[in-house]
């Protein structure tokens, strides 16, 4: 049985009514498959979760399909409504949120009332931009008025990550609704909870039934049936860039549908030596130490000018060490370092760190499990372990950066570049036309200037080059995704 909080606990009636259902045009569907969800601070058992299969999938669609129509044809104020109606019972229910997302996830519940809000403000920024949806005209073949139309695509799908259930929700969810698409969306299987909890609100938030269902699942079962079923016509993923090229594969062999892709990162952060050192150790730091480094646009390479680099890497690991802070569970109010997710990801990252080690490579900090229960990691730095190094190549998605240090501008430009990976890239520098110069050269869909990651506006695109994904998020750029063109030929 899961364990249970004691009466006296701020937390304790959210412990005894978890949703662990799936959601079905707005009804809860048990079924007769489940799979456990654990506490990554205690190990223990947290909740078993309906497994949706292809069953399940189908009424979905099936749900999804009947929905559309009536759900496209109102007016883009109408649909907002339900979305700003949606952000405020989310914020309405933190505490529940919190509560979830620590015992499924780990996220420390001290901070994510920030994260609630934040996914909430996107659900109000996309209700406010579905009114901006529109085509264009042209008078320039004679005699003809011609114009193009933005419509949605019908029932569509998405599948997040299991890093940032609710922030990934709120991206995924807020453009497809806005653009009068009718949505199937599967969370991670190690972090569905939350969802969950939110499809308790979305028929009080006023949406018809069969807008917005979500099934939690694995991916070889649920996530693979959303991906190659036929009557889905637009899917949405978030995750690794080994998935993703599973999803697309799927997508293709079926009806072709469309796919957008945001997947890893191996984001390069550039410090010079006339940059504010304090500032960018502090920045730099605080990107890879965010949600514990399981963020895909973390700065997780550093490379740092030599002539200054004995200072940056005093701050920079003082100020990892500071900003991972304490450990504990992640429903103590004291508690600031998170604990890996689950299992699978503790020793993936742990097994990053030991093959370092065999190949003679030595954290100059951290590198140790901290505790004996719950998965937790010190803040682990390498220096200068070469730019072939498997540490230093591939996203580790735990607490561990890479601090590498350069001469001359044009080698720092090419060795940042020298990745699969383009999805942020940062420099610090004051220097204005170095700024423009990298903000030209850097091979990725976001450049920091003197700051980096997490930042990333509502009202500008998100996304990345090469093998960090297909399409934008964020923006208006993102209906673009959730809607097809179609161009009127008129006669006058």
């Amino acid at each position: 049985m899961p364990t249970t909080l004691p009466p006296n606990s701020p937390f304790y009636r959210f412990s005894t009514s978890i949703e662990t259902r799936c959601f079905i045009n707005n009804t809860f569907v048990e079924t007769a498959d489940k799979f456990p969800i654990y506490n990554p601070s205690t190990e223990e058992l947290s909740a078993q979760v309906s497994q949706a299969g292809v069953n399940e999938v189908d009424a979905a669609v099936d749900a999804a399909e009947k929905a559309f129509p009536a759900w496209s044809e109102l007016s883009a104020d109408a649909r907002g409504a339900c979305l700003r109606r949606l952000a405020e019972l989310m914020v309405e229910s933190v505490d529940e949120l919190a509560y979830l997302e620590a015992i499924s996830m780990g996220k420390v519940a001290a901070h994510y009332p920030g994260e609630v809000r934040w996914a909430a403000a996107l659900l109000q920024y996309f209700a406010g931009l579905a009114t901006e949806l529109h085509g264009e005209t042209s008078l320039s073949t004679a005699g003809m008025l011609n114009l193009t139309l933005r419509q949605p695509y019908g029932v569509c799908g998405a599948i997040i990550p299991w890093n940032g259930p609710l922030a990934a929700f709120a991206m995924k969810v807020g453009p497809a609704l806005a653009a009068g698409n009718t949505l199937v969306l599967k969370p991670s299987e190690k972090s569905p909870l939350t969802a969950l909890c939110v499809a308790k609100l979305i028929p009080k938030a006023g949406f018809p039934p069969g807008v917005l269902s979500i099934l939690p699942g694995f991916g070889a079962v649920t996530g693979a049936a959303i991906a190659s079923h036929m009557r889905i016509r637009k899917l949405a993923f978030t995750g690794s860039t080994r998935t993703g090229r599973i999803v697309k594969q799927l997508a293709a062999k079926s009806n072709l549908k469309h796919v957008t892709l945001e997947l890893g990162g191996k984001s390069p952060c550039i410090v010079f030596e006339d940059a504010d050192l304090a500032a960018a150790a502090e920045a730099a730091a605080l990107s890879i130490a965010g949600n514990s480094g399981q963020l895909c646009y973390a700065s997780s390479r550093v490379y740092v000018q030599a002539s200054i680099a004995d200072r940056f890497v005093e701050a920079y690991t003082a100020a990892f060490r500071k900003a991972m802070g304490k450990v504990g569970d992640a429903l103590d109010p004291d508690t600031t370092h998170a604990p890996q997710a689950d299992a699978a990801q503790f020793q993936s990252v742990m097994g990053f760190i030991e093959a370092a080690r065999t190949q003679g490579l030595e954290p100059i900090a951290g590198g140790r499990r901290v505790g004996e229960r719950g998965y937790f990691i010190e803040p682990t730095v390498f220096l200068d372990p070469g730019e072939g190094s498997q540490i230093n190549r591939e996203e580790i998605f735990g607490p561990v950066a890479v601090v590498n240090t350069f001469e001359t501008e044009e080698e720092a430009l090419q060795r940042a570049n020298d990745t699969e990976y383009g999805l942020y890239s940062s420099i610090f520098t004051n220097d204005l036309k170095r700024v423009l110069r990298f903000a030209k050269g850097l091979e990725a869909g976001m450049v920091g200037v003197n700051c980096t990651s997490p930042t990333a506006p509502f009202d500008m695109p998100f996304g990345g080059f090469k093998q960090s994904g297909e399409g934008r998020e964020f923006s208006f750029k993102s209906l673009d995704s959730w809607t097809e063109t179609k161009t009127v030929m008129m006669k006058m």
